[in-house]
């Protein structure tokens, strides 16, 4: 399945199936900051929230990485897992120069399958080999509550609406 997402107006095609609602979470290991590999299952029995970006460089991707710490540290039992194609060096260096204490780093670096397993694989233009801007937010035993696959790549994600799939 294909979808097509913009980046200025101009569209380009992301492969996969995008996560539904009801869904099972495809496992997956991606690599963490310690560049250690990192397997959802590592994060068992907790809620999970999936911000997807492209890169931690672009303004957009690094407000979300911003929001999302903010909001997560009132959320009970619920991790943030920041995924993008940046080398864990690159999310570390973000998150410590930004003082950000309540997200997971995530690279795909090592993980690669993961971008057409949760649908966000861009496959042509500038960004081809990157992620889509999404959001899934997954229950204690990794079904999807919530997903947005962000329409325009400069958008935001919606923020209330992932974290209203978890009051």
């Amino acid at each position: 399945m294909t979808s097509t997402v913009t980046l200025g107006g101009k569209p380009f095609q992301v492969n996969g199936d995008f996560l539904q609602k009801g869904q099972t979470a495809p496992a997956f290991t991606l690599v963490g900051k310690d560049l250690a590999d990192v397997a959802l299952s590592s994060f068992a029995g907790q809620r999970k929230v999936l911000n997807i970006f492209p890169s931690i460089d672009t303004p957009t991707c690094a407000t979300s990485v911003r929001t999302f710490n903010e909001k997560a540290s009132a959320l009970a039992n619920t991790v943030v897992l920041c995924i993008s194609a940046d080398l864990p060096f690159a999310l570390s260096r973000f998150c410590g120069a930004e003082g950000l204490e309540s997200v997971v780093t995530l690279s795909t670096m090592r993980g690669r399958d993961f971008l057409e397993a949760y649908g966000v694989a861009l496959s042509n233009g500038p960004l081809a080999g990157l992620a889509a801007r999404a959001v899934v937010v997954l229950d204690g035993n990794d079904q999807v509550l919530h997903s947005q696959l962000v329409a325009e790549i400069k958008d935001e994600p919606d923020y209330e609406a992932a974290l209203q799939a978890l009051a």
